[in-house]
């Protein structure tokens, strides 16, 4: 099954791909040559995954799957939230660890959650996905591996951040992955 993923964002396709496996080819909008900026101006994860998975069928005709997922700190009354990869700089992850680690120096409680919210849109219109994965943010960066926050994000039960674990690791616990499990689960029934 080919599957549109609304993202220019090579590491989001490749992860997506990795999880969803060989009865899917994913492709992304650079492959379908589509470079307008989807204005993603909802005020919730689901307004914004709508937004991209109906503008890619809309514009397409292909199924399509729009993702929008964030890093939520207790700490910081739930921000970054959907405002994750643009809090300090447009999708600047440096700038935008920076400053959540910046806002969190000096506070004890380290809770925090990655959220992914699938919209997936075809014909017969809009179904949502979610998947969430709790855990604690660290003071500094450690490793490299992986993208956006995850040399600050350690998941519960690990001692590893998300940028230090391997992608099939990180892959077989990452919110993504719950949200195309629940997705994987519709399309069977």
């Amino acid at each position: 099954m080919e599957l549109l993923v609304a993202t220019h964002n090579i590491h989001k396709k490749e992860e997506i791909q990795q999880i969803l496996g060989v009865d899917f080819v994913v492709k992304s909008l650079t492959d379908y040559d589509i470079h307008e900026e989807i204005v993603e101006d909802g005020d919730t994860f689901n307004a914004n995954a709508l937004i991209k998975a109906k503008y890619c069928f809309e514009k397409t005709g292909i199924p399509s799957l729009g993702d929008d997922s964030g890093l939520v700190v207790e700490a910081l009354d739930g921000r970054p939230g959907i405002y994750s990869a643009r809090y300090a700089g447009d999708h600047d992850f440096a700038k935008n660890i920076a400053k959540v680690l910046e806002e969190m120096s000096g506070v004890e409680n380290r809770k925090a959650y990655f959220i992914t919210v699938l919209c997936y849109f075809d014909e017969k219109g809009a179904k949502f996905f979610e998947g969430r994965v709790y855990g604690n943010l660290l003071n500094e960066n450690k490793g490299f591996k992986g993208f956006g926050y995850d040399p600050i994000f350690v998941p519960e039960g690990y001692e590893k951040t998300f940028a230090e674990m391997n992608p099939e690791d990180k892959n077989k616990i990452s919110h993504r992955k719950k949200a195309l499990d629940s997705f994987l689960d519709f399309l069977k029934d």
